[in-house]
């Protein structure tokens, strides 16, 4: 059922100005029956001024007059030509003043990391037109020597969840085309939560790749078995140190 146009304001006045029961104006507004109550007691909306729904052509006096002679009425909103197709509009996201410096970063990020995006996608997600994003894919933006991709979920221009129900979207023609995709093209069409639950793949550096087929070869094993090293002979001196040293004492007491 269609609502109307600022529905607490529209039930404070036909809170103020009709008979209505609290369950037909929730109806009719589309708000809880105890907020209505609130209304009337003054303890909701307080500072909130009526607005006229007669005046702005959602209800007909008629309309209220039936309702508040049959309490099981319910009040029906006002046939408005003008407003036909106004829910079903399309178009890019509106974005706060604030953000909208931001969008050029988050535009860089989504077609760095993410170019599988179409620009309609890209459009939907953070608010902007397709020639911005043209000229951010060709670098040829006014300011790209300034700009730095920065996630558009981190800049709070779009939720996690719309990022990965597109990715899975582009994920989903991508596979329908046929087209063939590589690890890392395939890693980023993941969503955020399946790419958290993956187990990291082990990697071998390439500095020390074949070193895992390493073994001994079958003769230097046997000579190690063999030839046992004997801790003791590592301090015995080799045979004629002794001599040696004595004739260089004698040499040098010769000298002196």
């Amino acid at each position: 059922m269609a609502k109307p146009l600022m529905a607490k304001a529209t039930a404070v006045w036909l809170v103020d100005n009709t008979t209505l029961s609290f369950k037909q104006i929730a109806d009719f507004c589309g708000l809880h029956e105890l907020e209505i109550q609130g209304i009337a007691d003054g303890d909701v909306a307080s500072g909130v001024k009526g607005f006229d729904p007669i005046a702005n052509n959602q209800l007909t006096q008629s309309e209220i007059d039936a309702a508040e002679k049959d309490p099981t009425h319910r009040l029906s909103l006002k046939f408005n030509p003008a407003a036909v197709g106004e829910e079903k509009r399309r178009g890019p996201r509106y974005t706060p003043l604030s953000k909208r410096q931001d969008r050029p970063n988050a535009i860089l990020w989504l077609v760095k990391f993410h170019p599988e995006l179409a620009d309609a996608q890209i459009a939907k997600l953070v608010g902007t037109t397709k020639p911005t994003i043209q000229t951010i894919r060709e670098r040829t933006h006014w300011n790209i020597s300034n700009m730095q991709p920065i996630d558009p979920v981190a800049l709070g221009l779009c939720k996690q969840s719309e990022l990965d129900a597109a990715v899975q979207k582009a994920a989903a023609k991508r596979a329908k085309e046929g087209e063939a995709m590589s690890d890392d093209e395939r890693r980023k069409l993941l969503s955020t939560e399946q790419s958290l639950e993956a187990e990291n793949e082990p990697r071998i550096p390439t500095a020390i790749e074949g070193l895992e087929t390493f073994s001994l070869s079958g003769s230097d094993t046997s000579r190690v078995k063999e030839e046992p090293l004997d801790a003791e002979s590592f301090f015995n001196l080799p045979a004629g140190s002794d001599d040696d040293d004595d004739e260089d004492d004698d040499d040098t007491g010769g000298r002196r």
